[in-house]
């Protein structure tokens, strides 16, 4: 039986205009600081304005007879999101994966504010089809997504999920230390010195993850050799994760024999901290989305138990 909805959760962002008055004190003030750097002030302006009127355009499509309550981003992560609220989320991408991660099963309606700036992977709407996608979800006709999230786990109970992907490691560019135990029934350990650990959801694998293959692909050319391996993409809804150990470094204590694998449903990706400070668990490339990972703490990372459910048609 489709759940009876009982509010609209409309999740919008500052606009890069909005955040630069917010840091100047005035429109005045962002403006000179702009145009004294070289930029293009109007610019900011536009995009201000578009995003503006895709709200002004969302709050008449969603005149639904059911009560809105909008949020910025910023008060996501300490919002309670109730059973009963159907969430919208007015772009970009990156709203998308951030508002998954703490909504819960609540399906989630992606809004597209400016599709000539954003390409919108994630945004299938734009602001004059939002009646008829969220009339589709509380009349259970909307074709939805379930896509994989995945979560890192301290022993001590905290967790944090990411749409994306998870990165373990040092909050400055010195090396991680950690010992990683991989997954799978014949499990392995090893003493790791590297540049964190990469641990991607079958979405991210097309962002993060590709540009690490990539890499590995251009040095392998470099050095002479041809290489046919391409990027490793999961669908969305695969419950698998891809893991790889970045820049790993080989000396008496540190080894790089575990530096790429899967997770598979049911399996545990484990990872004990051997930093005394600076350790991090972060999500999505958000750096204040973290965890503290210092000297023993264990990090179990698999897929979350729920997925996110994104609406697409």
């Amino acid at each position: 039986m489709a759940p009876r909805f009982e509010k609209l959760v409309l999740v919008t962002r500052k606009t890069r205009l909005q955040q630069l008055i917010a840091r100047f004190n005035s429109r005045g003030q962002a403006k000179f600081y702009i145009e004294h750097a070289g930029g293009d002030f109007d610019d900011y302006q536009r995009e201000d304005d578009a995003y503006a009127r895709s709200l002004e355009v969302l709050h008449r499509q969603l005149d639904l007879g059911i009560k809105i309550h909008q949020i910025d981003r910023e008060i996501v992560p300490t919002f309670l999101f109730a059973p009963t609220d159907l969430v919208v989320a007015v772009g970009q991408d990156g709203l998308v994966a951030n508002v998954a991660k703490y909504v819960g099963a609540q399906p989630i309606v992606p809004i597209n504010p400016d599709p000539e700036r954003f390409d919108g992977v994630l945004l299938p709407f734009r602001p004059h089809q939002a009646h008829g996608a969220v009339t589709r979800v509380l009349e259970a006709k909307a074709k939805l997504r379930e896509i994989t999230l995945a979560e890192a786990r301290l022993a001590d109970g905290q967790r944090l999920l990411a749409f994306n992907d998870l990165f373990i490691g040092a909050r400055s560019h010195v090396s991680a230390q950690y010992e990683l135990r991989a997954p799978g029934s014949e499990r392995k350990a090893e003493i790791q010195s590297s540049s964190g650990v990469l641990i991607s959801t079958g979405a991210g694998s097309t962002g993060w993850l590709s540009s690490v293959f990539n890499m590995a692909a251009s040095v392998t050319s470099f050095l002479g050799e041809p290489s046919t391996a391409k990027p490793m993409q999961l669908a969305w809804e695969d419950p698998r994760l891809v893991y790889i150990v970045r820049e790993p470094f080989v000396s008496r204590h540190s080894h790089a024999t575990l530096v790429a694998g899967v997770v598979r449903p049911g399996e545990t990706l484990t990872l004990e901290s051997r930093m005394p400070i600076g350790g991090v668990v972060f999500s999505d490339g958000v750096p204040t989305d973290a965890l503290d990972f210092n000297a023993g703490a264990i990090a179990s990372i698999g897929a979350a138990p729920h997925r996110t459910k994104l609406v697409v048609a």
